[in-house]
């Protein structure tokens, strides 16, 4: 019995050893695979890293031969325009073409072609009625050295693929520099506010001026205008070289603006002050005369239905003006103009004599403007203007303070003479008698002015006068080295 056991217990260990050597057996066999398909996986991925290293070679490789040959000629590009000193191919400036031409030359072509522009008219036809513009009224002026610089810039101003990519495009389909532009706004203005007052039947925006001790205001009153800012735009459009449209607008019914008292308030009230100067800087300091107002006077004046409205000021004289400081404010002689009119035309001699009396004395501060109409004030018989011969819509006709413009012409080439700015000048329809072309100043009362600014360092003064036939007007100030 304990044999039988010994031999069970024996068969069961053999059976136990044999089959954990097939147990070692299968792992190691699994091992063994495992490893094998390590080593293909780790074959494969070799094979993959070599094949896909081959093709980045297969084609970097010729891109690095590319981009050398790239490189050598852009330099070698780059390097040929570099020492040209012509505007590349396919430049220009406002659709001037420039290319091939040195600095000096296209500055010199532009400077033709300026010239021609400046003088050329622009057409404007509102509701089909024609009228013109020539740009150098508005005295424009343009930046032709700046832009011929831009323009030699091209292919010059960056880095080597940039100059060449710049210079390849001027080739191919060209690059066209805008010229910039400066003009006086303010005679811009001006000439639109003319064409639009020229308007049949225009719309006449209120208006007022003072006469001695009273502020006299002007109602408007509706009629047609144009949209003026359209005007504007339309004109910048045609200041490039390359453009000359005709300009068409339409015109609409306007309102006249409102009566605002309190601007008015604002644009009159002034203080006294007494008129007088230093010497280190020698400076002229003017006169002022203080003028006040009941705005709520004012108000109920004006709560009436009236073309016209009389408002009462209170005028404060100074103690001391200009003309009391002597010679040493205005001690040099500046300009001198003189006209001859008909001493027996007794009307029109009056109203010429008023006019000279209203600006004769009269003392413009550096960078102030000058309004003949509002220095004259409305044309009345009660402010002593007669009836006499005067200039409207082309035609000599009879009119209260005919014959004025001949003084408003008359002053106007004596600023001109004195190098002052001018602001707003309108000529006649037609040449006067009394002075050239093209030296007239027309003016009519709340549409058309005179206006000058004085651009001088120092004041200057007005002398008028109107004796024998002959209108005189001399300006004095100071001599300015130029």
């Amino acid at each position: 019995m304990e044999n039988s056991n010994n031999t069970n217990s024996d068969f069961k260990a053999e059976v136990m050893e044999r089959t954990e050597d097939t147990q070692e057996e299968i792992l190691k066999n699994k091992r063994a695979e495992r490893f094998e398909k390590q080593k293909r996986d780790w074959e494969d991925m070799q094979e993959q890293k070599e094949n896909r290293k081959n093709k980045i070679l297969k084609w970097l490789i010729p891109l690095i031969f590319v981009l050398l040959a790239l490189i050598i000629i852009s330099t070698g590009f780059a390097l040929i325009n570099t020492n040209n000193e012509k505007i590349i191919a396919g430049v220009s400036v406002d659709k001037v073409k420039l290319q091939g031409l040195s600095q000096d030359e296209a500055l010199s072509l532009l400077e033709s072609k300026i010239e021609e522009k400046l003088n050329e008219e622009l057409e404007i036809n509102v509701n089909n009625e024609k009228t013109s513009l020539v740009l150098s009224q508005i005295e424009l002026n343009y930046l032709a050295e700046d832009a011929v610089k831009k323009a030699y810039s091209i292919g010059r101003n960056s880095n080597i693929f940039a100059n060449n990519f710049k210079i390849l495009k001027s080739r191919l389909i060209g690059t066209n520099v805008k010229m910039d532009y400066k003009y006086n706004e303010e005679l811009l203005t001006s000439i639109i506010n003319e064409i639009n007052s020229k308007i049949p039947n225009a719309v006449k925006q209120i208006s007022y001026s003072i006469e001695d001790d009273e502020l006299i205001i002007t109602k408007g009153s509706k009629g047609l205008g144009i949209n003026k800012s359209e005007l504007e735009h339309a004109i910048q459009n045609n200041i490039s070289l390359d453009k000359n449209e005709i300009i068409n607008l339409n015109t609409f019914e306007i309102e006249p603006d409102p009566i605002n008292i309190e601007k008015i308030y604002e644009d009159i009230h002034t203080e006294a002050k007494d008129a007088y100067y230093t010497t280190n800087p020698f400076q002229v300091y003017a006169e002022v005369v203080g003028v006040d107002f009941n705005i709520d006077e004012a108000k109920k004046i004006l709560e009436e239905d009236k073309e016209e409205y009389i408002i009462p000021l209170t005028i404060t004289k100074p103690n001391k003006t200009v003309n009391d400081i002597g010679t040493e404010a205005f001690p040099d002689f500046l300009s001198r103009f003189t006209t001859r009119y008909d001493e027996s035309n007794v009307s029109r001699s009056t109203n010429l004599k008023i006019a000279v009396k209203k600006i004769n004395g009269v003392v413009v501060m550096p960078g102030e403007t000058f309004s003949y109409n509002k220095t004259l004030g409305k044309r009345t018989a009660e402010a002593g203007f007669k009836d006499a011969a005067g200039y409207e819509g082309g035609k000599v006709v009879q009119m209260i303070g005919g014959g004025i413009c001949q003084i408003s012409s008359t002053l106007y080439d004596a600023v001109v003479y004195a190098n002052l700015g001018i602001v707003e000048r309108h000529n006649h329809a037609f040449l006067t008698s009394y002075v050239g072309a093209g030296k007239d100043a027309t003016v009519v009362y709340g549409a058309l002015d005179f206006r000058f600014k004085n651009t001088r360092k120092y004041p200057i003064t007005i002398k008028a006068s109107a004796n024998n036939g002959i209108a005189t007007v001399e300006i004095y100030g100071i001599k300015e080295e130029t």
